[in-house]
């Protein structure tokens, strides 16, 4: 391992408590220097998951009405209000080091904005707008999310880019805390006669996720990385993770919680390309 490496693993699609339970093993590996920074991609079965700022009220139609289309619904420590996952987001869950939480949110943005401009799409940063507008955007139309964590200066969680997803269920609930909020998605914003190929979105993004860091990038196994598991459709041990306790942190254009104190070395870096 060699410290200007990124890792980066991809693992199919993966139960979000699975891919929990994975980030928190990864996490405390990372913790101990057992493995490098790493970026998880990967996609989940259909599930509303409720961040640390989530308010009553926002799963408008209540949990019998989602469960009874196969939505699950899961709290989680991450940062953000409610958002969607399902078939056709790429999900990333950069498992880092980090010193500055705003800079990390930025550089996430950056990556997204840089791999969205491959497809001829001008996306940018909202962060100035405040917490809420994290994320990356085409015009008013929020096309990714991002919400993390960090215990202990390690990252968990990420961002989740809208490829050909069903953008009903957004619709279902007042996504990302924002009643007026329009999701899109790459397949809707592409220009006229061009379609989404995921694999190859899901490359160029971790690409330049690695661009946007500084790092080179390796792509690794499954099994590289202690998992033990097939790749593209592992099946990852169970975990669950109870109701966070709401408290608020302040952030600076930020979407995140912290359990600790992270001291600032990063330059802020706002991105206005020509995402909670």
């Amino acid at each position: 391992m060699t410290r200007d490496q990124l890792w980066v693993c991809h693992l199919g699609t993966v139960p979000y408590l699975d891919a929990l339970a994975t980030q928190l093993d990864i996490r405390e590996r990372r913790l101990a220097s057992e493995l490098p920074d790493t970026l998880l991609m990967l996609e989940h079965p259909p599930i509303y998951t409720r961040g640390r700022r989530s308010a009553d009220g926002e799963l408008t139609l209540g949990e019998d009405f989602y469960r009874a289309r196969g939505i699950d619904i899961v709290d989680t420590d991450r940062g953000g209000r409610v958002t969607y996952h399902g078939s056709g987001q790429l999900v990333g869950y950069p498992i880092m080091r980090i010193h500055d939480i705003g800079a990390h949110l930025r550089t996430m943005e950056s990556a997204i904005v840089a791999a969205l401009a491959d497809y001829d799409i001008a996306a940018r940063s909202r962060c100035a707008e405040g917490p809420d507008y994290t994320g990356v955007w085409v015009d008013d139309r929020k096309i990714a999310s991002i919400g993390v964590h960090v215990s202990r200066g390690i990252t968990t969680h990420g961002f989740a880019v809208n490829v050909d997803i069903d953008l009903d269920p957004f619709s279902w609930i007042v996504a990302c805390g924002l009643p007026d909020v329009t999701m899109t998605s790459l397949a809707r914003e592409l220009p006229a006669g061009r379609t989404v190929d995921r694999d190859d979105f899901r490359a160029r993004m971790s690409r330049r996720f690695c661009d946007a860091h500084g790092r080179h990038m390796r792509l690794v196994s499954p099994e590289r990385l202690g998992l033990d598991v097939p790749s593209p459709q592992p099946e990852l041990m169970r975990g669950r993770m109870p109701r966070a306790n709401a408290r608020r942190t302040s952030t600076t254009c930020a979407d995140a919680t912290q359990k600790n104190t992270i001291t600032s070395t990063a330059r802020l870096v706002t991105v206005d390309g020509a995402r909670g």
